[in-house]
């Protein structure tokens, strides 16, 4: 195969693909290292250095439907394009921020930068890969490179901010934004989108962008306010009436921008029912464990780091070199619920973990659980696309991914709150700082877990196992998109 041809190949957009979701995921988890070294150097509040993780979220979770959408009307190749560029352009200026309101500016832009570009991922995998071996394969090593995101940044991290500063944390996005973007070019296959005029619902987008974002924003801010406050209540109800008036308007509206026969299919709906209940599970579990052995057990940041390799390591192994294969010979269903077992496994684990708790004993075989992940996204992410409409992958993408990221800010929120609250109580019963911190994590360990059995109940009441698309040649011509040479 000629290098022209290579470039051109499905397999070449698929590293195209991964790589920008390496780079996105490795900024979130690359960012939470170096908080202390930016709230020193610019003057960050306590309460305002949050802000350099929200202002990324809230724009990343609200705007994801939009993007698929868009991608599906505008075509997901120009919509890619134009993600990486804004978020590599907003990296270079978050990088070279002498002010915090400049940072917080440029976290916002590199959030929109990224819903552009993640929201029609799997979008383009789905309609490139039509043959269901491949479609799998591609599946467990675009997981693979999420997992590597989140091992790599949080030890790349401290060694970039001891070594040099906190500023290359974002600069380093510049030589792999430029990468991607000169590499997708030939890579990723021209596709016209419908036009606008099929979909171009601006007053639900409206409703849905709003909503989401104003919802994102609430939940980031229940820590300050609690749950029962007139803030939380007060937008949690605008909110809620906001998503609301969207639902309804896409029941009505000529052009929806989001058609809601695509809930109608029971892997659409049930899959992204048990990915936000499995990511609210996991994601609170890396932020809740991370405090665990910092706060307990006294590691620093790059150790914590080192010492939650293994668990990031195991999960991209499983889902580059196992998950495919499993899915093949006993379907993406029965996966997910082996997957989602293991998961359970871990969390019930942790509810015991002592105040001095050793490693190789205690937290090593939990990391080794954890590799239960690895079976569960990428058959998550087949279930979840294989019941859209291939006019429909791009609004499938950007739901599956928006589930993902109300599921991580949901997660957290709720189970760091509740582990704060059971903490509080056990100080004043008098127990010291250390196991009065254990019993609140051990809380919502516990919690974790009641979550992922509600996802292994909905897993196996909902999902059914796809047909088996018959054995393709090689060809990659979405029935939707002109694939131009």
């Amino acid at each position: 195969m000629t290098v022209p041809s290579l470039l051109r190949s499905r397999w070449a957009a698929l590293g195209v693909l991964s790589a920008t979701m390496l780079m996105t995921i490795l900024d979130g988890s690359i960012v939470t290292v170096a908080l202390p070294a930016i709230q020193d150097d610019l003057g960050f509040s306590p309460a305002g250095l949050s802000w350099t993780m929200n202002a990324y979220l809230i724009p990343l979770g609200g705007l994801l439907l939009l993007a698929g959408r868009l991608g599906d009307l505008i075509g997901r190749r120009t919509l890619f394009l134009a993600g990486n560029a804004v978020f590599t352009a907003a990296s270079v200026l978050a990088g070279a921020a002498t002010t915090s309101g400049l940072l917080i500016a440029a976290r916002f832009l590199q959030g929109v930068g990224s819903a552009l570009a993640s929201a029609v991922v799997l979008g383009i995998i789905v309609t490139l890969f039509t043959d269901t071996r491949e479609r799998t394969t591609a599946i467990g090593i675009f997981s693979f490179t999420g997992a590597a995101g989140a091992s790599i940044g949080s030890v790349l991290g401290g060694v970039l901010t001891d070594a040099l500063s906190w500023h290359w944390i974002f600069l380093i996005n510049l030589p792999i934004g430029v990468a991607t973007i000169l590499l997708a070019l030939p890579a990723l296959p021209r596709d016209r989108g419908l036009g606008l005029s099929a979909g171009a619902d601006l007053a639900g987008a409206l409703l849905v962008t709003s909503g989401l974002m104003l919802g994102i924003y609430t939940v980031v801010k229940v820590e300050s306010h609690g749950w029962i406050s007139a803030h939380t209540l007060g937008l949690g109800a605008v909110s809620l009436g906001l998503l609301t008036a969207f639902v309804a308007r896409q029941a009505r509206a000529a052009t929806p921008l989001m058609p809601l026969r695509i809930l109608r299919s029971r892997n659409v709906s049930g899959a992204n029912a048990v990915q936000l209940l499995t990511l609210s599970a996991m994601f609170a579990f890396q932020v809740i464990v991370a405090l665990y052995m910092q706060q307990v057990l006294g590691y620093d940041a790059l150790g914590t780091g080192l010492a939650m390799l293994p668990a990031a390591v195991l999960i991209g192994a499983v889902s580059l070199f196992a998950s495919a294969r499993l899915s093949n010979r006993f379907g993406e269903r029965a996966v997910l619920m082996a997957g989602l077992v293991l998961l359970i496994g871990a969390m019930l684990w942790l509810t015991t973990v002592p105040v001095d708790a050793d490693y190789v004993t205690d937290l090593l075989p939990v990391f080794v659980l954890i590799a239960g992940g690895g079976l569960v996204l990428p058959s998550l992410a087949g279930l979840g696309m294989s019941g859209a409409r291939p006019d429909d992958a791009g609004l499938a993408s950007g739901l599956f991914t928006t589930v993902q990221q109300v599921g991580m800010a949901l997660g957290v929120a709720v189970l760091t709150t509740l582990a704060a609250s059971r903490t509080e109580t056990l100080r004043a019963d008098g127990r010291d700082a250390a196991a009065a911190l254990t019993g609140g994590y051990h809380l919502a360990f516990g919690v974790s877990a009641g979550l992922l059995v509600a996802a292994l109940a909905v897993a196996a009441l909902v999902l059914r196992r796809p047909p088996q698309a018959p054995a393709s040649d090689g060809a990659a011509e979405p029935s939707t998109t002109t694939v131009k040479a």
